[in-house]
């Protein structure tokens, strides 16, 4: 192999070692904290993936429709040492979810907590804003 082949396959290596990077975003690059917002529904469901879970809720709007809303959360493991466990959430179940509509207009959310019906509250340790400022704490 010539010295031309070695280093077209040495950056073909590092731009693929990259592309995991580039595929993350920031909080402000795709939710708008002046946008805070309470989305009531019933579980989907949640998946706890990486680089964040989501969490899947059908709402029934005023004229009696759904419609998919997706509340994005951390990543599995921020979850878990936030004191989440698998079991916690389960389809059916009616939950209210607070958090920050996502610049695009679509029902997509950023989810800071998670309120049941019965009135128990999982936070997500992920305040974008200073605590006393809309932020849980």
């Amino acid at each position: 192999m010539n010295l031309k082949h070695a280093l077209l396959m040495g950056c073909a290596t590092l731009l693929a070692a990259a592309l995991p990077v580039l595929a993350h975003h920031s909080f402000a690059a795709e939710y708008d904290n002046t946008k805070p917002v309470a989305i009531k529904g019933k579980v989907v469901k949640m998946d706890w993936v990486n680089p964040h879970s989501h969490l899947q809720l059908e709402v029934t709007k005023e004229d009696g429709k759904t419609e998919l809303w997706t509340a994005e959360t951390p990543p599995p493991n921020g979850l878990y040492r936030a004191g989440w466990r698998k079991d916690m959430i389960k389809g059916g179940e009616e939950i209210t979810v607070n958090g920050y509509l996502a610049k695009d207009g679509t029902n997509l959310m950023w989810a800071q907590n998670v309120v049941f019906a019965d009135g128990r509250r999982l936070t997500l340790n992920s305040s974008p804003l200073p605590e006393g400022k809309g932020g849980e704490k």
